[in-house]
């Protein structure tokens, strides 16, 4: 298994990082918490991971790679993928919403509503979530303390995350219409995401 890649970021997005290693470019689906978490273009970058292989009837077998900013991030997406009806893409946007420490809070706390708020996640699952990880995590305590810097992006790379998460354009369009109405000019890319993803 790979548990992390370490070389220097050739390319970045909401959605996925480029870690150039031993001139290998490993490319890893990421959440919108990594993304802010990530240094500069040419930065010395390292990624925890998590190896997917799917085999499917109708496709070929494919393999992905997702990389996380923290060991408690990818245990928390190990965690939340080995709950049935919660798939990679999900999970995925659980942690571009939520931060690992606010999924584990809400998994303490038995909070439904956090859960629900996440494109996707309806009351039977969420339910089934904390009925299934609560126990899990009940004695872990939430890191503290992270920094997350700011970024000028604008909104057509924020659009553009919204349609590489699974999201149809048509619709991450008019979501991002009601995002600008609402939040500063100047606002970040994770911010501009983050309200997206609540409205939709």
């Amino acid at each position: 298994m790979i548990t992390y890649i370490e070389g220097q970021l050739s390319e970045k997005n909401p959605a996925y990082a480029i870690i150039e290693c031993a001139g290998i470019g490993y490319l890893l689906n990421i959440s919108l918490n990594t993304f802010s978490l990530l240094g500069n273009i040419g930065e010395r970058c390292k990624l925890y991971s998590h190896l997917v292989i799917k085999s499917e009837v109708t496709t070929p077998v494919g393999i992905s790679l997702y990389g996380f900013a923290t060991e408690n991030e990818r245990n928390v997406f190990i965690s939340l993928i080995s709950v049935s009806g919660v798939g990679y893409n999900t999970a995925r946007l659980m942690l571009s919403s939520l931060t690992a420490d606010e999924v584990i809070s809400a998994l303490v706390n038995e909070n439904i509503g956090v859960f629900q708020k996440v494109k996707g996640i309806g009351t039977k699952t969420a339910q089934k979530i904390i009925l299934e990880l609560k126990d899990k995590f009940t004695k872990l305590k939430p890191q503290t303390g992270i920094l997350i810097p700011s970024y000028n992006k604008n909104t057509e790379e924020a659009l553009s995350a919204l349609v590489i998460l699974g999201f149809p354009r048509n619709i991450a369009v008019k979501a991002m219409e009601r995002v600008g109405k609402t939040l500063p000019a100047d606002s970040s890319v994770e911010q501009l995401i983050k309200y997206a993803l609540q409205i939709l």
